[in-house]
């Protein structure tokens, strides 16, 4: 830990003060791990770990989760599933009638038309009714493949509209982060001090109230509430 010249207020000492963002970047590390997929193959996968201390001292919000991708791509899977399995067995985009090849011979995608139990043609019967059950009715899989890809473009609309949102509620993150790069957290008394800005005092704050005071800069204190801060004994 570095020495500084800024003593605590509510210590009166120094040994353990530290800028803010030194704390804050010391505690996220990137660990990178083997481990195995799905399919049973090794994969190196790198992950941040983040203790609490540095989640508290956070200049800014959260992101909004987008666990809902993962019902879009079902929904994608499902649609494009129902899709393909509705034109192979309905024969969706058929374009060759039933008729016949230059010798009266009823055919449908080159495949006679007979009876069932009969070798000849049966010319006495309407075409395609030579005693066969009508083929199944696929429709039901074009309706659930709509819904599914109408799910997909729900969930994109939901995911866009999250994240533009977000990018717009922290555009005065600058703000919050030049009040946040003045502040000094003793690791002795755990409370955060200002120092150097106008209209600050130096008295010791909380954790959470350093929020308060960073994220309402920024405009977004609002949120300080929702997400508060966590107590630095979790790390």
């Amino acid at each position: 830990m570095s020495r500084t010249r800024t003593t605590c207020p509510g210590c009166d000492r120094d040994d353990r003060v530290q800028a803010v963002p030194a704390v804050y970047l010391a505690g996220r590390d990137a660990v990178t791990s083997r481990e195995r997929n799905r399919d049973g193959d090794m994969r190196t996968v790198t992950r941040t770990v983040t203790t609490g201390l540095s989640d508290a001292l956070a200049p800014v919000p959260r992101p909004p989760t987008y666990g809902i991708v993962v019902l879009g791509i079902l929904a994608a899977f499902v649609s494009l599933a129902t899709f393909i399995g509705g034109t192979q067995a309905g024969h969706w985009f058929e374009d060759e009638p039933a008729g016949t090849d230059g010798d009266g011979v009823p055919r449908v995608g080159g495949v006679y038309l007979v009876p069932d139990g009969s070798t000849a043609p049966d010319y006495s019967q309407p075409l395609g009714s030579a005693g066969a059950a009508s083929p199944p009715d696929f429709a039901y899989l074009g309706l659930i493949s709509a819904a599914a890809l109408l799910a997909v473009v729900l969930v994109a609309v939901v995911v866009h509209r999250r994240r533009t949102a977000f990018v717009r509620l922290t555009r005065g993150r600058h703000r919050a982060e030049e009040l946040w790069s003045h502040g000094w957290y003793c690791h002795r008394c755990g409370t955060v001090h200002f120092e150097g800005v106008p209209g600050e005092d130096r008295a010791p704050l909380t954790l959470q109230r350093f929020r308060e005071r960073v994220w309402e800069h920024g405009g977004y204190g609002d949120l300080a509430a929702e997400q508060r801060a966590v107590d630095p004994g979790r790390s």
